[in-house]
């Protein structure tokens, strides 16, 4: 069998989370072969790949959004039907746009998406709906705010598309309306797993960020709505991490018969015989996660600020690759403002040859799935601090009605700095239930998180995926 996986802004570019998952998906499949459509945000990066790709992938196929600000206008003229003139409207109103006709639009019409952009129909279109939804924004504003949304959406639905026969798309949003476009080019299914919930965790972003401008962040968020229900819409199958994620899918329109859940699973026996740390007069604490906003690291260094006062022999260990420069700059700015001592950044790491040197770990994020670090330190006998954000507080504490091993750290609220520094207190000053939790976490893992258990029920999802394809067709 021959699988595309779309990713976008992962693998095979930066390292750890979903990039580590999907490697390692790979690997676990060489009777399979992989080709991996992989969405970057600047050319730059184009075969600067983090990982020697596995046998069986036999074919990358890169595509970049920011490429579509180098297309130059071939000036053309286009005579749309007017079922074809509403499918535009409601691609640019975001309201859920017949995509199969779009892509016979793009298959037949050759658009290209600057002359389109300039085009008397997108004027007309973009006219209608300044009068209608924004009469009191200004017109240029309007445009240009379209423009940047939809100019990489026109840039991706003109690529070259890669053949397989099934689409996974490790995401919804732009990967899910490629996987899409490759089962209508095709004729082959498609199915959509995601570690988080891609609409929410994008909305979250645009509310915070600052270059939108505030009378489009609605806009903004709907636009990605529409691409994660343009996904979800003829996708045969839909998986999630864990029950609460795949319910947030079904609240937001997937269709229940699809939805699944499939936890994470990893390689325990890579971590199981991890030694635990030393006794070395110091509490080394270890947070193994990616320096970027939604890993909320700042609250993290406040934390420790605080604990610091109470616990001086505490050090602490940033062990992960700056995904945001300038983020990973206010990071340490924040710790040069606050003069505290004993923390210290590692990079990149080789996760295995670090666990056995910290007491404990944590995680400051603000959304989450199923984090791979977590599932790595409890396997290592390391207990852990989580945010109570995606599935944590189950990892933490129950994963399942007949998982009664107890706790194996402590959860507490997203971006609350002293609950965060309290339970780190409370870790570092207890050193026996410490270790108690450690071996709870590592159990946890052996008895619900094994990789091979994992590939097992994707293979299984992939039959399932071709049986309910073969069946809809039939019809």
């Amino acid at each position: 069998m021959r699988i595309c996986v779309i990713l976008e802004g992962c693998y095979p570019y930066v390292t750890g989370g979903v990039s580590s998952w999907i490697h390692q998906y790979i690997q676990a499949m060489p009777q399979h072969e992989f080709v991996v459509w992989a969405i970057g945000a600047s050319s730059d990066s184009q075969g600067q790949f983090k990982y020697t790709l596995p046998d069986n992938v036999v074919e990358v196929k890169e595509i970049f959004l920011g490429d579509a600000l180098k297309l130059v206008n071939a000036p053309q003229k286009y005579n749309f039907t007017p079922e074809e003139t509403q499918v535009l409207y409601d691609l640019i109103n975001c309201k859920n746009p017949h995509w199969e006709v779009l892509f016979e639009m793009y298959a037949q019409k050759r658009i290209a998406p600057v002359s389109f952009l300039q085009s008397e129909t997108f004027l007309d279109i973009l006219m209608h709906l300044c009068e209608t939804e924004y009469p009191y924004t200004a017109f240029s504003d309007l445009f240009h705010t379209i423009r940047s949304m939809f100019l990489p959406v026109l840039h991706l639905l003109s690529s070259e598309i890669p053949k397989a026969d099934v689409y996974h798309a490790i995401a919804t949003g732009y990967s899910g309306i490629l996987a899409r476009l490759g089962s209508y080019t095709y004729h082959v299914p498609y199915l959509i797993t995601e570690h988080g919930i891609y609409t929410r965790e994008r909305e979250e972003e645009i509310i915070r960020a600052k270059w939108v401008n505030p009378a489009f962040k609605k806009f903004w968020v709907r636009f990605f709505y529409m691409l994660s229900d343009g996904a979800y819409e003829k996708a045969s199958m839909i998986t999630s991490l864990f029950s609460g994620a795949m319910h947030t899918q079904i609240d937001m329109g997937c269709d229940p018969d699809k939805c699944t859940y499939i936890g994470n699973g990893i390689h325990y026996e890579r971590f199981c015989k991890i030694p635990p740390k030393p006794d070395n007069g110091y509490v080394d604490i270890g947070a193994v996660l990616r320096i970027a906003p939604i890993k909320d690291v700042k609250t993290m260094i406040y934390a420790f600020a605080d604990l610091k006062a109470r616990v001086p022999n505490a050090r602490l260990y940033i062990a992960g690759p700056e995904d945001d420069k300038e983020y990973a700059q206010e990071c340490y700015d924040l710790i040069a403002q606050l003069q505290v001592p004993d923390i210290t950044f590692l990079g990149t790491v080789n996760v295995t040859e670090w666990l056995g040197k910290f007491d404990f770990t944590m995680l400051s994020s603000i959304s989450e799935g199923m984090p791979l670090s977590v599932l790595e330190s409890f396997a290592a006998g390391c207990p852990v601090i989580t945010t109570d954000v995606g599935c944590c507080k189950e990892l933490i504490n129950k994963v399942a009605e007949d998982d009664d091993l107890g706790s194996a750290g402590y959860c507490v609220p997203p971006i609350h700095v002293q609950a965060m520094s309290d339970a780190m207190a409370r870790m570092c000053q207890h050193p026996v239930e410490r270790r108690k939790m450690g071996i709870i976490g590592r159990k946890r893992v052996e008895k619900y998180f094994l990789h091979e258990d994992m590939i097992r029920r994707y293979l299984e999802v992939y039959d399932e995926v071709f049986k309910r394809w073969q069946e809809s067709d039939s019809v």
